[in-house]
């Protein structure tokens, strides 16, 4: 948040955490108008009771801090901007990233419509992150708590999104937002930070997928053709994968553990290899599309960069080529990088600030130096 700003009408996306709500609490005590926004982007019949207790702290949270509160039901919208993408990647056997759909295309666009609608100056959220001038243009960077960082999910906002959006703790670390949490009388000052996939959160993907995409079996296979097994649906598995393979002992090999290596869309059929570090799961370059840039670019000029492939993943040095007639990109990295994953995305840095963000779409296998 920017330390000068003056008094502003300011939502704060509210999810029943600590981090969001210690962000309205700071925005309160610097004496803006605050007021709290709950978030309804899934509706589960059979589950109601996350989103419940969700929506009962964050009940809490505005009255301790005496803000109002909306309640807004993006569902139909998350429905169609990220649940119905994320099954159509599954069905072409790339694994998508909901959590970055959410933030470009609810959080930071069907929810930052709506707050403007509203007269707010700003949205801001408890995220992990800061923005600051580069180049003339406001961009994100990394947060001063880099075990919490989470520019890499952000890494794809909208970049006009960037001028009315405020991360008030950009400069706290983890510690200290849990400490003035509790000396505040915040109740969910101890809560447990939030696991696995926004709408899905603690479920099972593979079991919650499965009321969606019927079965469609193939032939699980060895680098070098050989049948060992079958799989339920190329959608269940991902790249660099261990676990729920189902492979037992294969005549002719060790006990080493096998790891899909690759998926092949054509004959429905998964590849699978032993040992971690089995040359097949690493690669030197990837192809990226749909870039979304922070700052101004000279098309097809090669430039060094520092990228992830992952959240938290420490920043890779890489050279980044990006041609616009496609508004893709090629990345090669100094070091190879192991399960670059079709459907995830990988995220542009130049020292501590994010400059752009695409869509992982084909990588070249090379040997691991």
């Amino acid at each position: 948040m920017k330390a000068a700003m003056t008094a502003k009408k300011i939502y704060i996306g509210l999810s029943g955490g600590v981090d969001s709500s210690v962000a309205a609490a700071l925005l309160k005590r610097a004496k803006h108008n605050v007021v709290g926004v709950f978030m309804k982007n899934w509706h589960d019949e059979e589950d109601q009771c996350p989103l419940l207790e969700d929506e009962k702290d964050v009940r809490n949270v505005c009255n301790t801090l005496d803000i109002p509160l909306e309640i807004i039901d993006l569902s139909q919208t998350y429905l169609e901007k990220v649940f119905q993408i994320m099954l159509s990647e599954l069905k072409q056997g790339l694994t998508p990233n909901p959590d970055i759909l959410c933030n470009e295309s609810i959080k930071f666009h069907a929810l930052l419509d709506h707050v403007a609608q509203q007269g707010a100056d700003f949205l801001a959220t408890g995220h992990y992150a800061g923005l600051c001038q580069y180049q003339d243009n406001l961009v994100l960077r990394l947060a001063k708590d880099k075990s919490k960082d989470q520019t890499y999910f952000l890494s794809r906002l909208p970049r006009h999104a960037l001028n009315k959006i405020c991360f008030p703790l950009g400069n706290m670390t983890k510690d200290k937002v849990r400490e003035f949490a509790r000396s505040i009388g915040l109740q969910n000052s101890e809560k447990k930070d939030s696991t696995g996939i926004c709408f899905i959160g603690e479920k099972k993907f593979s079991s919650f997928i499965s009321q969606y995409l019927l079965d469609k079996p193939g032939l699980v296979l060895t680098s070098d053709g050989e049948i060992i097994g079958e799989h339920r649906g190329l959608f269940f598995h991902t790249i660099g994968q261990r676990k729920g393979l189902k492979i037992g002992g294969v005549s002719g090999k060790d006990e080493q553990a096998w790891y899909v290596v690759a998926k092949n869309i054509e004959d429905n059929t998964l590849i699978v290899a032993q040992g971690k570090d089995n040359s097949l799961l690493f690669s030197t370059k990837l192809h990226a599309r749909n870039i979304q840039w922070h700052i101004d670019l000279i098309p097809n000029r090669l430039f060094k960069a520092f990228a992830r492939i992952r959240h938290m993943q420490e920043h890779q040095a890489c050279e980044v080529i990006w041609h616009s007639s496609d508004n893709s990109a090629t990345i090669v990295f100094e070091k190879a990088q192991r399960a670059i994953t079709p459907g995830q995305y990988v995220a542009i840095y130049k020292d501590n600030i994010v400059i752009g963000n695409g869509q992982i779409h084909l990588c070249k296998t090379e040997k691991v130096p």
